[in-house]
């Protein structure tokens, strides 16, 4: 018989989740953690390269469907494409959760009602108690 394996904790398991995790974790350590993340390279961005920001013309109003950021800079580039990883990475592991695969992040592609369909799935649906195709329910 042998002992049973402890479990992986670190930075690496932070960029590259594997099997499943909750709901809570998604929230808490990747939705919370990278909205902060990208608030305080924006800010970095405003501060240290005031002039380095792309402008991007849209209408007058408010636009709820406009997927870019008016402002942005060096730092604020670099930190999104760093983030890309673990960003995809715990949305994979969710859909994990809910014993869906991967290919689920093509609803991305759907203008305005994709994004929609992964929050909810990936951020409200409670998933799945019992042991599935990507391994236990998370502890």
């Amino acid at each position: 018989m042998t002992a049973p394996t402890a479990a992986r904790t670190g930075p690496a398991d932070w960029f590259l989740p594997t099997g499943r995790i909750p709901r809570r974790v998604w929230w808490v350590h990747y939705v919370l953690v990278l909205a902060l993340l990208g608030l305080v390279a924006n800010h970095i961005d405003a501060t240290w390269f005031p002039d380095s920001y792309p402008r991007l013309e849209r209408g007058e109003g408010f636009d709820l469907l406009w997927p870019f950021p008016d402002s942005g800079g060096p730092v604020t580039a670099i930190a999104a494409l760093v983030l890309l990883v673990p960003n995809v990475a715990a949305m994979v592991t969710r859909l994990h959760d809910r014993d869906h695969s991967a290919w689920w992040l093509l609803w991305n592609l759907l203008p305005g009602i994709g994004w929609l369909v992964l929050l909810v799935t990936v951020g409200f649906l409670r998933g799945h108690p019992y042991p599935n195709r990507y391994g236990p329910p998370p502890a």
